[in-house]
């Protein structure tokens, strides 16, 4: 489940992305809460446009973003790209501390921190491969998720403590302070155990169309980026959910906020831990954990109470990150290592880049019909893309379909054996 860490390298970058990872959550709880209750009168749409914002640069910048990644070294991609997150965070955090924040201010400080957190993505995605040897990938793609969701499991409660202590202000300070320990962790590697890719000779737009390319004559990829889109676009959306549902439907304040997020990220770090462990992921586990996430968030709309809420956001937060996980690392390791940066920049745009549309949709949705029909919507389209793409696999692939009374396997894809052969790992 460990074995990454191992490497000195990937070990020090961890250690460095956990105590970031914990910052930024606490970072977004902060920001919420000042867009809420302090910008607004709890606008559900306002808070859509925020989010929305912050991931708008990842569909204009991410394509260039991963032809940069392919194109230098990574490590100094990132920490040019870390130090800008660094100062756009405290430019928000002293903002609010003098107390001249305008909702206006908000959304550029938004938009500006989704312009470095765009040009972070592709190179962070595509440098695990350069840390750990390929054996290891999976593992560390797994272990990069568990260091995510343990930020997400402390952050929340934390910003919640230290926002009913000292303000939304302090809070968004001390996250601009974290990022420094990715910073310090991509200096103190050793660059000389790092793998370079085999290819920087430069970038430019045929470069970016050599992903575009790759990515063409790939029809597995595809169908992974469009359930990444349709689960990012209309599933992850909690940043938003969470907060509606604990102010509206249940009447409550910025700890239990907090609280939210901090239970479903128990969900969330089992799912990645038990992702860690898997050498490499399958049809089966992308698309059985999507129907269940399906399944979940339907029951996690219906919850008659804060508590049943609360509870339901672990299987929820588990499936949601299997999901993630899996997709992730079936097109990490499945692409040539030369245009990998380029194909992780593609795939993060499609699986952010809906956000953009999807959370002004939620915010609307939320004010329109109230905050449950905006989870009510990830159980529609996450639900009929599951289905769909069951349907697809097994028509395309002559699959037998199965399903097993046990939570570890819902799903089971077979191959008839009589009928076809074995697909190769990879699509030339």
């Amino acid at each position: 489940m460990f074995s990454a860490l191992s490497v000195r390298n990937y070990r020090v970058y961890a250690a460095g992305a956990l105590i970031s990872n914990t910052g930024t959550w606490m970072g977004r709880v902060a920001q919420d809460w000042v867009v809420l209750t302090e910008l607004t009168d709890n606008s559900a749409s306002a808070l859509g446009i925020v989010t929305g914002l912050q991931f708008l640069p990842i569909v204009l910048l991410t394509p260039l973003a991963g032809a940069l990644s392919d194109a230098f070294p990574k490590r100094k991609v990132m920490l040019v790209s870390q130090s800008m997150m660094a100062l756009f965070a405290l430019v928000m955090g002293l903002w609010v501390l003098h107390g001249s924040m305008e909702l206006w201010h908000m959304y550029v400080l938004a938009f500006l921190s989704g312009c470095a957190a765009a040009v972070d993505g592709p190179a962070r995605q595509a440098f695990v491969s350069e840390m750990v040897p390929p054996e290891r990938l999976t593992n560390a793609v797994g272990l990069n998720s568990a260091s995510f969701h343990s930020g997400r499991l402390i952050g929340p409660a934390t910003a919640g403590l230290l926002i009913a202590a000292f303000g939304t202000g302090p809070t968004l300070v001390i996250n601009s302070f974290t990022f420094v320990a990715v910073i310090v962790a991509l200096l103190a590697m050793d660059v000389r155990q790092l793998a370079p890719p085999p290819d920087r000779t430069g970038m430019g737009r045929a470069k970016i169309s050599e992903g575009v390319a790759y990515v063409a004559r790939r029809p597995d990829i595809i169908l992974i980026m469009i359930v990444a889109f349709m689960h990012g676009t209309f599933g992850m959306n909690f940043q938003i959910t969470n907060a509606l549902m604990a102010t509206e439907i249940y009447g409550k304040g910025v700890e239990e906020y907090g609280v939210t997020g901090s239970v479903m990220a128990i969900g969330s770090l089992a799912g990645a831990l038990l992702a860690a462990r898997r050498d490499r992921p399958r049809w089966r586990l992308l698309l059985g954990s999507l129907g269940l996430f399906a399944i979940f968030s339907f029951f996690l709309a219906m919850a008659p109470s804060f508590t049943v809420y609360t509870l339901l956001l672990v299987p929820t937060g588990l499936t949601a990150l299997t999901v993630m996980v899996s997709a992730n690392a079936m097109v990490q390791l499945s692409v040539d290592q030369a245009v990998r940066g380029r194909v992780m920049a593609l795939y993060m745009a499609v699986f952010f880049g809906g956000t953009p549309i999807g959370s002004p949709i939620i915010g609307w949705v939320g004010e329109t019909f109230g905050a449950r029909w905006t989870i009510l919507i990830a159980t529609i389209a996450c639900g009929i893309t599951a289905v769909a793409a069951i349907i697809y696999v097994m028509r395309h692939d002559n699959l037998r379909l199965r399903v097993r009374a046990s939570w570890a396997r819902p799903l089971y894809l077979e191959r008839d054996p009589v009928l076809t052969e074995p697909i190769p790992e990879k699509v030339t």
